[in-house]
């Protein structure tokens, strides 16, 4: 009798057993798309099975482990975060690329070619009122073109700046939302499958701002850090980073120009140099490194500003050594004019501020070279030859005025087709670590269909078992009482 009891007991300990290991089975199903859910698996141990000491064997239901593989989680994290990087840097450098056309057709490539022609037009018929004001209206295309480009860079850096905001913003959030789940891990929580799916995805997410390492202590609790260096999250405690402006230097070269941005750790440490993967990495050298190549900085006027300061220095200085009259009249010779006015106070802000002086008429357009000999229109003949110079009076570094924006255009150009290389191989690395990952600790609906039939049928078995070892029991009891 003793040993039907023990049995029955038994089986019904298998059927609670069987019963959690479908809980489990049952949990992965309905988690199977769930961002950052791993598979989980009900532990059975085994009982002792001796009759003779009245053991029967049987199982128990023991821990639900997790498949999660921290090493597949980092190739994870480490890819996400080249591709984040790559993703902005496509992003950025495609705004700044639409702002130089090089095709000749229009913006600043067009503006000059066109503004040469009206030179070469001008010196044919060097007294002519109508080539005169063609070269005054080409000229203010030129400085317009300047204007916009410059704008239209100056509201890529603010849009840069807010993203760099923004992301550092959301870096911190996810930290203190990690803070949080580490806390519900102190409190008891640790094999909560939902929790654990959303601590992975949030980690996941915060390596596409930034590279970071992530280390499960033991404890449960997650540790964060940016680089390897500098704490994001330790235990319960978040430590958020900010941002802020590199201060201006009286002894810089362009005390006025844009200032760099600085990233500080929860200290207030400068930890710039170290953020250098992810959207944040990314934001930071199109805002320190790229668009002051192009508008300058408090130590560089900045490639733009450059050409158009040189390029404008050029055309004033041979119109002011030129004449509008010759004096063979009798009366004074008398000098021409500049054409082009910008801000000379700020190297930084030639581009956004150039223009055709206010006050030039086309008749103060001065052709004249006096010489000797006298030539009549020298100063237009010199001025047509700025389009293919064959001196360094035309050139920047060697270079025409159009091949030193072509040289502009042709490095953003090259910056943005090797991101966007990177980006299509990042997108594929990714692809390949989640595979890798869901392979490790994913789940599978062919496995979890197997468990399922399999304990299903070991549940009905026992409570077959059962209803037979019930009977048994019941016959034995009426064997006995009769």
């Amino acid at each position: 009798m003793s040993n039907l009891i023990a049995s029955m007991m038994s089986a019904a300990g298998s059927l609670g057993a069987y019963s959690q290991v479908l809980d489990v089975v049952q949990n992965n199903v309905a988690n199977a798309s769930t961002p950052g859910y791993a598979a989980q698996t009900e532990e059975l141990n085994a009982m002792q099975f001796n009759p003779t000491e009245g053991l029967s064997g049987g199982v128990t239901a023991g821990q639900v482990v997790s498949s999660r593989d921290q090493y597949a989680e980092q190739a994870v994290q480490q890819q996400t975060t080249l591709m984040g990087q790559s993703q902005q840097d496509v992003s950025s450098l495609t705004a700044i690329q639409s702002l130089f056309d090089v095709t000749g057709t229009s913006g600043l490539d067009s503006a000059l070619n066109n503004l040469f022609q009206s030179f070469s037009a001008w010196a044919q018929t060097p007294t002519s009122t109508v080539a005169r004001q063609n070269v005054l209206t080409q000229a203010a295309t030129v400085a317009n073109t300047f204007q916009q480009t410059a704008t239209g860079l100056q509201q890529v850096a603010t849009d840069t700046a807010q993203q760099l905001n923004q992301t550092v913003t959301d870096v911190n959030h996810m930290s203190s939302q990690l803070a949080v789940y580490n806390q519900q891990i102190m409190n008891g929580d640790r094999n909560d499958a939902g929790l654990d799916a959303q601590i992975n995805s949030t980690l996941q997410q915060l390596s596409q701002d930034g590279g970071i390492t992530a280390t499960q202590q033991s404890n449960g609790t997650y540790t964060v850090l940016l680089n390897g260096q500098t704490p994001l999250v330790i235990a319960n405690q978040a430590y958020n980073l900010s941002l802020e402006p590199v201060p201006n230097s009286a002894t810089s070269a362009n005390p006025q120009g844009p200032a760099h941005l600085k990233v500080l750790a929860y200290d207030g440490t400068d930890i710039t140099s170290q953020v250098t993967g992810g959207q944040l990495g990314s934001l930071l050298n199109t805002t320190n490194t790229v668009l002051p190549g192009l508008l300058g900085d408090q130590n560089q006027p900045g490639s733009l500003n450059t050409l158009a300061q040189q390029f404008a220095s050029t055309v004033n200085n041979l119109l002011t050594q030129g004449y509008q009259t010759d004096g063979s009249d009798g009366s004074a010779a008398v000098a021409g004019v500049p054409l082009f006015s910008y801000d000379t106070t700020n190297p930084t802000n030639v581009a956004a501020s150039l223009q055709v002086s206010s006050t030039v008429t086309p008749s103060q357009l001065a052709a004249i070279d006096l010489g000797p000999p006298e030539v009549s229109n020298g100063v237009a003949l010199s001025l047509s030859k700025l389009a293919d110079p064959t001196d360094s009076t035309g050139e920047i570094g060697g270079l025409s005025y159009t091949q030193y924006y072509a040289n502009m255009a042709a490095k953003v150009g090259n910056l943005l087709s090797n991101a966007t290389a990177l980006q299509q191989t990042q997108q594929s690395a990714v692809a390949q670590a989640e595979n890798v990952r869901q392979q490790v600790s994913g789940v599978s609906l062919d496995m979890e269909a197997t468990v399922l039939v399999q304990f299903q049928q070991a549940y009905e078995a026992s409570s077959k078992l059962i209803t037979i070892l019930d009977q048994l029991t019941n016959d034995t009891i009426n064997m006995l009482s009769s």
